[in-house]
């Protein structure tokens, strides 16, 4: 596939009083990037979180993120169902996942394809509120997946600031990194913001933010939410001018919609301006001969 068009987006989180009503929101939504041709849609992290409104959200939060958790079966269900129905494929933000045990819980992401078929990466490093206050775990592996558009791989909102992750990511063939993120405010935001560019400079690749708006003022840690979705590109002539392809005016709830070129991408890797990652080799080399020197 030599032309992707891709959906990215800024969802607005709100308060639902049943499941119906948040499957309601994402089949919209879904139904909205079919109409619009796309072939990819990226929700952002945590946007499942309002589901936290169908319980008591007095309770303490690790809590109310485990019984989060019992909502997967019916999240998978919805997920699956709408790839298989528009024969699209669907990075369906982040949700927490019990590992072992119901003290185990992971935030992981679930990568749908036009089959109905999915695999996961779970978040690799935690934010302070996610392993203080959620008790939420890291996870332990880097996963590339391969697709009719090429290999994906999904960065989830603070790991896009480890800048190995998507350079091994790069190393095993991906094309475009995935980030779906959650910040409650602009420092936050900003810092997934520029790491994301970043990444896409360093590894000629393509990078999809997507990022939740809006707010839950009753429920703590999601209190708040300051986003803008965006695709991003390396900083060349084959790529748009400033190396934003897209993005949305910052916390409104939209859709923002591109088309990727990845025979662009593939032929930019050996043939662009400047070489980052073929040249990173030489960069692993010269970090084994660090020196510090005295003045």
């Amino acid at each position: 596939m030599e032309r992707l068009r891709v959906a990215t987006l800024q969802y607005f989180i709100r308060p639902v009083r049943a499941f119906a009503e948040f499957r309601e929101q994402v089949t919209g939504l879904v139904d909205t990037a079919a109409d619009y041709k796309c072939q990819l849609v990226v929700f952002p992290e945590y946007f499942t979180a309002q589901l936290l409104t169908l319980g008591d959200i007095k309770r303490p939060m690790d809590v109310q993120v485990r019984d989060l958790a019992g909502q997967l079966p019916e999240f998978l269900e919805c997920m699956q169902t709408l790839a298989r129905r528009h024969a699209i494929h669907i990075v369906a933000g982040t949700i927490p996942v019990l590992r072992n045990s119901s003290d185990h819980v992971v935030n992981m992401s679930y990568f749908f394809s036009p089959r109905g078929n999915h695999g996961c990466q779970p978040k690799l490093h935690m934010t302070r509120f996610e392993s203080e206050e959620w008790r939420v775990s890291s996870g332990d592996v880097v996963r590339v997946f391969n697709t009719d558009f090429g290999p994906v791989a999904i960065s989830i909102c603070y790991d896009v600031e480890f800048p190995e992750i998507a350079r091994t990511a790069a190393r095993l063939g991906a094309q475009i990194l995935i980030v779906p993120s959650c910040t409650d405010d602009r420092q936050g935001y900003m810092r997934v913001r520029y790491c994301a560019h970043a990444r896409a400079i360093e590894n000629h690749m393509y990078v999809i933010q997507s990022s939740t708006v809006g707010s839950l003022p009753m429920v703590p840690a999601v209190s708040l939410n300051y986003g803008q979705a965006a695709i991003l590109t390396p900083s060349d002539f084959a790529f748009s001018r400033d190396g934003i392809l897209a993005e949305g005016i910052p916390n409104q709830e939209t859709m923002v919609i591109g088309e990727l070129n990845m025979s662009t991408i593939v032929g930019e890797r050996s043939s662009g301006t400047v070489l980052p990652l073929l040249d990173s080799d030489r960069t692993a080399a010269l970090v084994a001969h660090t020196e510090v020197v005295t003045l």
